[in-house]
C-alpha cells in the first residue's frame, strides 16, 4: 500500500483562474493555490492530487505582489466565504476580465477582444440574503460551513452582509452562545429588504422542541425588525408560518414581493444597474422571459412589450410573479415550467430574450432550442463563465460547440459584454452578453 505524503511546494504564481486559486507549474504538474496573486512567490503544501492536477494550501507568501493588501475580515483564508479580500477592489475587477476573457476562449472558442464594460458598487455590505448553520457541539455558536466540509466554522462578523443582516447575525450568535436560541436549531437563512428596514428569516429545526407559536414568539420578541418567519421541522416535514410570508422589494420604480423560498438578486448596491442594463432599448411586441422568478425583468418588459412570457420552474416564484404583475397593473403570461421544457415545445416567438439561469447554465441543447426561436436579440446573464462558453459556443455557432449539438441555422453575434460584480471579494462572475441575430 502507497502511502501518499503531502509535498512543501516552493511557486510562482502565474494567473488567477476561475475558483478562486492561483496557477502554477511544478515537476510538470499543475498546481492550483487559494488567495494569491499573480507574480508571488509562494510556498505551499499538497493536500489534494489527481494525476498531474495539485491543490494546495497556501504555507507562505515569500513575495508579495505591490498589488497584495490587507484583508478587512478577521476570518479571511479560514471561513472561505470570500477569496480576494486580499485584494483591492479595481482589481479584482481586473483580474475577474482577464479570467472572463480566458475561460469564453478556452471553453467556448470565443475570442472577445471587444470591451467588458464593468459595474461596481461598494465592495461591502453589499449582501442582503445570507445562510448560517448551528454548531451543535459546545460551545454552541452560528457559522459558515467550511468549504466541501461538513465542519461549521464560528464567526464573529461577516463585512459583505448589509447593516441590518450584520445587525441580526449578532443578535442571533448572542442567543445561540447564551443559550436562549431554541435546542435544534440548525439553520438560519435572513433575508433584507431592499431599504435594509425589516428581516425575514427561515429557521430550520430537526424537530420543533416547542410549539410553533412559543418559537415565534422568541424569534419576534429579539428580533424587532422580523417582518415574517418561516418555520421548518423537517423531522414532520412541516412548515409553519408567522407573519405575510414575503418582503417587499424595490427597484427600478417597481414592487417585488418576495417570498420566503423565492430568489432575489442578492447585491443592493447593485440590483438598479442590473435592471436597467438588461432591458435597455427593449421594446416591440412580445418578449420571453426565462428563469424569471419574481419577475425582476418580466414587469418592466411588460411595459415595453405588448404580450411578455415568463417562465419558472420554482412554483413560489411563478406565484409571486403573478401577484408582482397585478400590483404593476401589468399583463403577463406565466408558465411554472423547467426552460428547457418549454423551449422544448414552445410556439412562441418572440423579438426578445432574457434569461438568468443558475449556475447549470442553459445547457447545449436548450440553446439550439433558443437559437431555433429566431429572436432578433438575445439577453444572457450568466453566473459561471464555464457554462456561459459553453451555451455561447451554441448560440454563435462556434468551432468549439458540442459535437452532439448540429449548429443553428440562424446564429448570433455578441454586441455588448458587461460584467456585474455582485460579489466582490469572492471569485464569482456575473456576465451579461447582449446577442443579436446575424444578418
Amino acid at each position: 500500500m502507497t502511502v501518499y505524503m503531502p509535498e512543501d511546494l516552493k511557486l510562482s504564481i502565474e494567473k488567477l483562474v476561475y475558483g478562486g486559486e492561483g496557477l502554477a507549474h511544478a515537476d510538470g504538474n499543475t498546481v492550483f493555490v487559494p488567495y494569491v496573486l499573480p507574480g508571488e512567490e509562494v510556498r505551499a503544501v499538497t493536500k489534494k492530487r489527481q494525476k498531474k492536477l495539485l491543490w494546495t494550501e497556501l504555507l507562505e507568501v515569500t513575495s508579495p505582489a505591490k498589488e497584495r493588501g490587507k484583508p478587512r475580515c478577521v476570518h479571511f483564508q479560514k471561513c472561505g466565504g470570500c477569496h480576494y479580500q486580499h485584494i483591492s477592489a479595481a482589481e479584482q475587477l481586473r483580474l475577474k476580465k482577464a479570467i472572463l476573457r480566458e475561460t469564453l476562449s478556452r471553453l467556448g472558442g470565443i475570442p472577445w477582444n471587444g470591451e467588458i464594460i464593468d459595474h461596481a458598487a461598494e465592495p461591502y455590505g453589499y449582501r442582503n440574503r445570507a445562510q448560517w448553520a448551528v454548531r451543535a457541539g459546545m460551545p454552541r455558536a452560528l457559522g459558515y460551513f467550511l468549504p466541501e466540509s461538513s465542519v461549521i466554522l464560528p464567526i464573529d462578523e461577516c463585512p459583505v452582509l448589509s447593516p441590518l443582516l450584520a445587525q441580526t447575525f449578532l443578535k442571533l450568535q448572542d442567543m445561540t452562545r447564551t443559550g436562549t436560541l431554541p435546542a435544534g436549531t440548525q439553520e438560519i437563512e435572513a433575508f433584507a429588504d431592499s431599504r435594509d428596514e425589516k428581516i425575514a428569516l427561515n429557521v430550520a429545526f430537526e424537530r420543533f422542541p416547542k410549539t410553533a407559536s412559543e418559537l415565534m414568539s422568541v424569534f419576534h420578541g429579539a428580533l424587532p425588525q422580523l417582518e415574517s418567519l418561516l418555520l421548518l421541522d423537517q423531522k414532520k416535514n412541516k412548515f409553519e408560518l408567522s407573519g405575510p410570508g414575503h418582503l417587499m422589494q424595490e427597484a427600478g420604480g417597481y414592487q417585488y414581493r418576495v417570498s420566503h423560498l423565492s430568489f432575489f438578486q442578492v447585491n443592493r448596491f447593485l440590483i438598479e444597474d442590473l435592471l436597467k442594463t438588461v432591458v435597455a432599448n427593449a421594446y416591440g411586441e412580445s418578449a420571453l422571459d426565462l428563469y424569471a422568478g419574481v419577475g425582476f425583468f418580466t414587469l418592466p418588459l411588460a411595459k415595453a412589450f405588448r404580450k411578455v412570457v415568463g417562465v419558472d420552474a420554482n412554483l413560489a416564484a411563478t406565484r409571486d410573479l403573478q401577484a408582482n404583475a397585478e400590483l404593476a397593473g401589468v399583463s403577463i403570461a406565466s408558465h411554472n415550467q423547467h426552460a428547457e421544457e418549454f423551449l422544448k415545445k414552445t410556439k412562441e416567438r418572440p423579438e426578445f430574450v432574457v434569461l438568468d439561469p443558475p449556475r447549470a447554465g442553459l445547457g447545449a441543447r436548450a440553446a439550439k432550442d433558443l437559437a431555433e426561436l429566431q429572436a432578433a436579440e438575445i439577453v444572457y446573464l450568466s453566473c459561471d463563465p464555464s457554462t456561459l462558453a459553453r451555451d455561447l459556443a451554441v448560440l454563435t455557432n462556434s468551432a468549439r460547440k458540442p459535437k452532439e449539438i448540429d449548429a443553428p441555422g440562424n446564429r448570433y453575434e455578441i454586441k455588448e459584454m458587461h460584467l456585474f460584480d455582485l460579489f466582490p471579494q469572492t471569485f464569482h462572475i456575473e456576465t451579461l452578453v447582449r446577442l443579436r441575430k446575424a444578418p
